[in-house]
């Protein structure tokens, strides 16, 4: 067991490192693009080239383990392990010249993520945690200090919708969060959720994710410290299907007291 835990972890910093290096190569360079979804989805060249080599590292060492990323959707073994990948989070920001992206990777066994990495090129932060072992960036343990709403920052992403109901709500819980927190930042991709389990940020909201935004960051965060909870109040149940694109998990993830603060104004409003 022990060797298999130190080959994943192997495998999945060399796959976040050499993604980095290609994105950190092209950064601030013209970029393809194409809309995806929505004009709020949208795909670059380096999304494919940093895909591509992540999923030939973890082919390399795991050739029998599953695999569901972004771009390429899911490659089905019938493995009890899957990766899933976020081959470069924060398209628009990478495309636009801010250096706010990064990639995200996570290992399931079975149903339940036990390994995950993050990975922010231009600064070279690299974030890892294991289930039961704990939250890393770079060398230095994460521990998310217990603070009230009122004495942190606080994130709130949100991307198109045609749901304007949805959005509304959404606007009622946004109006919320600036009413009752030190003040609000966003970046609306990863750098959001490492920076609260760096705690830099008291929480985040995010109204539209798929399993490859989350599903890394549900662990690094849990292992620092910090609780991480679908927007109608319970807890997370990741889907590895064939079909994951279908699922939306609308998140809110911060330090305990403060999630606790906004399940209550959104149980006693029935806001979402």
């Amino acid at each position: 067991m022990i060797d298999i835990i130190m080959r994943l972890k192997s495998t999945l910093i060399d796959a976040l490192t050499e993604a980095g290096k290609i994105q950190k190569e092209s950064f601030g360079k013209s970029t393809n693009i194409s809309v995806k979804e929505s004009v709020s989805s949208i795909v670059t060249e380096v999304d494919l080239e940093s895909e591509k080599k992540i999923v030939d590292i973890i082919n390399k060492d795991f050739p029998e383990h599953n695999i569901i990323t972004e771009e390429s959707g899911f490659s089905i073994n019938n493995s009890g392990y899957t990766w899933v990948i976020d081959p470069l989070d924060g398209t628009s920001n990478y495309a636009s010249g801010i250096p706010w992206f990064g990639i995200l990777i996570a290992v399931f066994k079975n149903q339940e993520p036990v390994m995950s990495g993050a990975y922010l090129p231009v600064e070279e932060k690299l974030y890892y945690a294991e289930k039961g072992k704990g939250a890393y960036l770079n060398d230095m343990l994460l521990k998310i200090q217990d603070k009230d709403l009122k004495d942190v920052l606080f994130a709130f992403s949100t991307d198109y919708t045609e749901d304007e109901q949805y959005l509304n709500k959404g606007m009622e819980l946004y109006k919320y969060i600036v009413n009752n927190s030190r003040n609000v930042r966003t970046t609306n991709s990863l750098v959001d959720l490492m920076y609260v389990a760096e705690g830099k940020f008291g929480g985040c909201i995010n109204l539209f994710n798929m399993i490859w935004d989350i599903a890394a960051p549900y662990l690094i965060i849990k292992e620092a410290g910090g609780v991480m909870k679908g927007l109608d109040r319970k807890e997370i149940i990741f889907e590895l299907t064939d079909n994951p694109v279908n699922k939306d998990y609308a998140i809110i993830t911060g330090a305990e007291p403060v999630v606790k603060n906004i399940e209550e104004f959104l149980s006693a409003l029935q806001i979402i």
